[in-house]
């Protein structure tokens, strides 16, 4: 069965537009600055989550310290670390232990992640991080993009899982108005596929993330050998309209039934 993972970035995003000046990065724990990310987790946990995604990027613009170590004592399901492959991350990685670290390019200018990770241009420090973090009992995945050279120098690095990026895909799906008479939904669906094939192949978990939403999810949900999505602004959005235990469920749903038509 598809597994949803949400990230709730968003709920911090919009806790910071209008607390960021009140809270401490590392041991405020009851600022009563609202929405609270932790609060966020418990309620996605309900609406059927599978684990919850979290990015505590080096300016600190949304998730803050406080929030992962609070998350990581609370959440009752998995809890998926995104960070940087920086010594700073690597070292509070190793010292909270989420379940899962997943590897990302950071940009300080960018809204949300763009692009996947260049594992194959910097192989020996991917394959030291990965250790590191490996060393400390964690699992380490690749946000990568879906292309067959980054699959395999993942391999090659250690990691354990590849989410393949679906950001072009979810472009294409948008310009195309989700047409699969159109060649060029149908080759960003492919692009995916085979990156999902190679990754299972190379005996990888394949996961999947970026830019999903309710009306492209089905896509990649019926892909052969997927075993978890990672959602977060959609989510957080329909949110706002429906709560949050509503929205997941309403996601999760969406996936199971594209899973079930492709068997």
């Amino acid at each position: 069965m598809i597994q949803l993972g949400v990230n709730i970035d968003h709920v911090a995003t919009v806790r910071n537009a209008r607390y960021r000046g009140l809270l401490e990065p590392v041991d405020n724990q009851s600022s009563g600055a609202e929405p609270d990310p932790v609060r966020a987790a418990h309620e996605a946990e309900l609406g059927g989550a599978d684990s919850i995604t979290v990015h505590l990027r080096e300016d600190r613009r949304h998730i803050m310290d406080r929030d992962v170590r609070l998350l990581r004592q609370l959440v009752n399901i998995k809890l998926n670390l995104e960070m940087a492959a920086i010594d700073e991350m690597v070292e509070i990685a190793r010292e909270i232990k989420p379940h899962t670290a997943m590897l990302v390019p950071e940009g300080r200018q960018e809204v949300t992640t763009e692009g996947g990770l260049d594992v194959a241009g910097q192989p020996d420090r991917m394959k030291s991080v990965v250790q590191r973090l490996q060393d400390a009992g964690l699992i380490v995945s690749a946000f990568i993009d879906p292309e067959i050279e980054q699959v395999q120098a993942a391999a090659d690095a250690g990691f354990d899982v590849c989410e393949v990026h679906t950001g072009p895909y979810a472009e294409v799906f948008h310009r195309c108005g989700g047409d699969l008479r159109q060649p060029a939904l149908q080759d960003a669906i492919k692009q995916v596929a085979q990156a999902g094939e190679r990754i299972s192949a190379l005996g990888m978990r394949f996961n999947a993330g970026h830019a999903l939403n309710f009306h492209n999810v089905h896509h990649i949900a019926a892909l052969p050998g997927i075993d978890e999505l990672h959602i977060g602004h959609s989510i957080v959005s329909r949110a706002v309209f429906v709560g949050l235990r509503s929205s997941v469920a309403e996601m999760k749903a969406l996936m199971n039934r594209a899973q079930e038509r492709s068997l």
